[in-house]
């Protein structure tokens, strides 16, 4: 190829790599849209903490069926329309969120209760394209691209709450989704007259047929109980934290809410931290350290005491959280790597469904125990996942009869 044409096709590669990954991090901020406006919803609306807790459930339901959805559909239309798809639900979302200032006030509820279900729709749709695409644009970084892009979901879902407070000091909350919806409308209509590679063309996709619904279903079932099983503990770290602070611990909301701020922040550094780890090493070794953390992390929690023990909890859960998931998607990737988009999608709702029912099961069994007693026993949800990683691994060394050299087979040095 003539210098020229390798200096375009490079400017056009690192312009799509910015779209994608400004698209993670878009994803990131819209998720946390709404627990950032908390106070101000809950305050304008009048609202129970049983009613700000219901805005929730249209979104993890929409997400799970979304993303299932999500991952066949990658297989009858291309990404590129799929993302679309996915910024536009976004984008709905925000206008809807802003929408709730001022509707009538007995629509308002309604009108939240549709923007919740839209970022599930956005959300649950973007997890195909936005976990295939790092790994066409850096198949052998395919590791540390995945990472790179949950890290800036969870920049995302850091700073979002900083980029909100001003609004919310002015009473102008409604003009923090406005601004988010009008982000995401000039991100679409960028992406939109973008050259975005499909996975068809790609030589990985060609080279290999998808595999039969059984194998594959068989291949992909640990990987979902291990996504399953990371979504209890991460939502008993992220959302049973401010409760468990204030409340069993007596300890001021200020430190409370800040020690989660301090949980997204150390998983968004973790994750960029792991991405570039993992370049270096073989990632099973990482993936296998995290659950450990987590574990560690859980006993150590019923003993916190003081603002600065409660920070640095949840910093080393936030850093044990970090790289789980996106090393989950792409060792999964590496197993079913001609079916990219279906497991992205599966993982995510496993993801999703895990977070919602492992939240839900705290609350009845806390009417009987304490949250310390339960953070205790809810280390047996990393411990099992372990368990399963290193059975996936073995049976991944067996399967490559001891060797890594064929790009389905994984590496299990460790």
């Amino acid at each position: 190829m003539p210098r020229a044409m390798q200096a375009g096709a490079g400017r056009v590669s690192g312009a799509v790599t910015l779209l994608i990954y400004a698209a993670g991090l878009l994803q990131g901020l819209m998720l946390v849209s709404v627990p950032a406006l908390s106070t101000a919803l809950k305050h304008s609306l009048m609202l129970t903490d049983g009613g700000y807790g219901s805005l929730f459930l249209p979104q993890v339901l929409c997400t799970t069926v979304a993303a299932l959805a999500g991952g066949e559909l990658a297989k009858r239309m291309p990404l590129k329309r799929l993302l679309l798809a996915a910024l536009l639900a976004n984008a709905a979302a925000q206008l809807a969120l802003t929408a709730s200032a001022v509707v009538p006030a007995q629509w308002a509820y309604p009108v939240l209760l549709a923007a919740t279900a839209l970022l599930g729709w956005g959300f649950g749709l973007s997890s195909a394209p936005l976990n295939t695409y790092p790994v066409l644009l850096f198949p052998r970084r395919r590791d540390a691209a995945v990472v790179a892009l949950h890290t800036a979901l969870g920049i995302g879902l850091a700073i979002g709450p900083l980029i909100a407070a001003p609004f919310l000091m002015r009473a102008g909350w409604w003009q923090f989704p406005l601004l988010l919806g009008a982000a995401t409308a000039a991100l679409t209509l960028a992406i939109a007259v973008a050259r975005l590679e499909e996975p068809r063309t790609h030589a990985s996709s060609t080279s290999r047929p998808s595999l039969p619904v059984g194998r594959r279903s068989r291949i992909a079932a640990p990987f979902i109980l291990i996504a399953v099983l990371y979504a209890f503990a991460e939502g008993t770290f992220s959302n049973w934290a401010v409760i468990y602070l204030q409340e069993d611990r007596a300890l001021p909301a200020s430190v409370a809410t800040a020690a989660l701020s301090v949980f997204w922040a150390a998983l968004a550094a973790g994750r960029l931290l792991i991405a570039a780890v993992v370049l270096r090493m073989p990632p099973h070794g990482v993936w296998l350290v995290l659950p450990l953390m987590m574990i560690a992390v859980l006993l150590a929690l019923p003993q916190v005491r003081g603002s600065a023990g409660a920070h640095g909890a949840y910093a080393m859960a936030g850093l044990a959280c970090s790289a789980f998931f996106p090393l989950t998607i792409s060792q999964a990737v590496q197993r079913l790597p001609s079916d990219t988009a279906w497991i992205s999608s599966v993982l995510v709702a496993a993801l999703m469904t895990g977070v919602g029912l492992g939240t839900f099961l705290i609350a009845p069994l806390r009417e009987v125990f304490s949250l310390a007693l339960l953070f205790r026993y809810s280390a047996i949800y990393p411990l099992l996942a372990a368990v399963l990683m290193i059975g996936v691994i073995v049976t991944g060394r067996r399967r490559c009869g001891g060797s890594v050299a064929a790009p389905h087979c994984v590496s299990v040095s460790v």
